[in-house]
């Protein structure tokens, strides 16, 4: 007698065991939809394209720092200069990003830049001086610093008005400002005309940068450093090709936001506890995004969501009216809360290779 075996489609499949292994992230994503949803609904002027607009203005900065952080996050390291880049090349932009159209492109060009050469010096002091990447980010962090209030000893600059307006509001806006259609070409920008210029950066450059990197052999290195990098040395990777690139890119999205924010600001300020908060909210915003402090787990699209949770959290901050002194005890125990979710199955091993699946 024959029997029916019943099997399980293999899209399916993929998809329980892409959820298995990404839960933190799928965790992640849930609260922010959840979190979002609410504050809407308790909004006054919730579900309207302003709120979302400004939403999306005060979380790009802490996102870019964020994904910033993530990529030494993965390789096992923790940069602790991310806050500090974004404060030098923010000062940067500050000084260039003004003039012609071509000034202000090649200013932005050389915002960002700076930025990304920064986190290269950053690989190259770990790779080859042999630093822990704490240890030697810590230093680099204090130089960008002094950098900064080199260029910036007191608050100050001026960037391109136009800039401001067009990339701190809507694709509509956007469009008007730069004169980018007639009046009669309009209507195939109608469906989109809403969308906040700050999302589609997000998306753009992650898209741009980070998606394609990931599924190089050099972004599969960061993942294999991060879970063994004595395995990933004897398999013949390129571990410091991959540490440099790592690095380089996190200076690249530090930058970013840097030059986002002085667009945002309209100028430059080497203001310090800034750094060091953003600094500090980008470790929690990658912790919350459900990547692996150890390293070898995670996504820079994770501690994407990670940023705007704790944005999300913060917007709380002004509709309910809590006490300001009050606020960093919500957020420590609001993050402590999410971070203790992902230690919840450690408790149910019986096995403890399991916790290495």
């Amino acid at each position: 007698m024959s029997t029916v075996t019943a099997t399980t489609p293999p899209r399916a499949s993929a998809l329980a065991m892409s959820i298995r292994q990404n839960r933190g992230f799928y965790g992640a994503l849930l609260l922010l939809a959840a979190l979002y949803l609410v504050y809407n609904l308790i909004h006054p002027r919730g579900f309207s394209t302003n709120v979302f607009i400004a939403n999306t203005n005060e979380s790009v900065a802490l996102a870019f720092v964020a994904m910033a952080q993530a990529m030494t996050v993965i390789v096992g390291g923790l940069d602790l200069s991310v806050g500090a880049v974004m404060t030098l090349t923010s000062c940067i932009a500050s000084e260039l990003v003004r003039g012609e159209p071509w000034q202000i492109a090649l200013g932005c060009i050389v915002s960002v830049a700076a930025g990304a050469g920064f986190g290269l010096i950053n690989g190259l002091v770990i790779v080859y001086g042999r630093l822990q990447p704490i240890i030697a980010t810590l230093a680099t962090g204090a130089v960008a610093i002094g950098l900064a209030l080199l260029i910036r000893p007191q608050p100050g600059g001026e960037v391109d008005l136009d800039l401001n307006w067009a990339v701190t509001n809507s694709i509509k806006d956007l469009a008007e400002t730069y004169h980018l259609f007639d009046d009669g070409e309009a209507a195939w920008l109608q469906p989109v005309a809403w969308v906040p210029v700050p999302l589609l950066i997000l998306v753009v450059i992650t898209a741009a940068v980070w998606i394609p990197f990931q599924r190089t052999v050099t972004g599969r290195t960061l993942y294999a450093i991060g879970s063994s990098e004595g395995a990933a040395y004897m398999s013949g990777l390129p571990i410091n090709r991959a540490k440099l690139w790592a690095f380089t890119l996190a200076g690249l999205f530090a930058g970013c936001a840097g030059l986002y924010l002085a667009i945002q600001t309209g100028s430059g300020n080497a203001d310090i506890p800034q750094a060091g908060a953003y600094t500090l909210n980008s470790i929690a915003a990658v912790v919350l995004g459900g990547i692996s402090l150890l390293g070898g787990v995670g996504t820079v699209i994770g501690a994407l969501v990670g940023a705007l949770i704790l944005r999300t959290i913060s917007f709380y901050f002004r509709i309910l009216s809590i006490d300001p002194l009050l606020q960093p005890l919500v957020e420590g125990v609001v993050l402590l809360a999410a971070v203790s979710l992902g230690a919840i199955r450690t408790l149910r091993v019986k096995n403890r290779l399991e916790l290495f699946r």
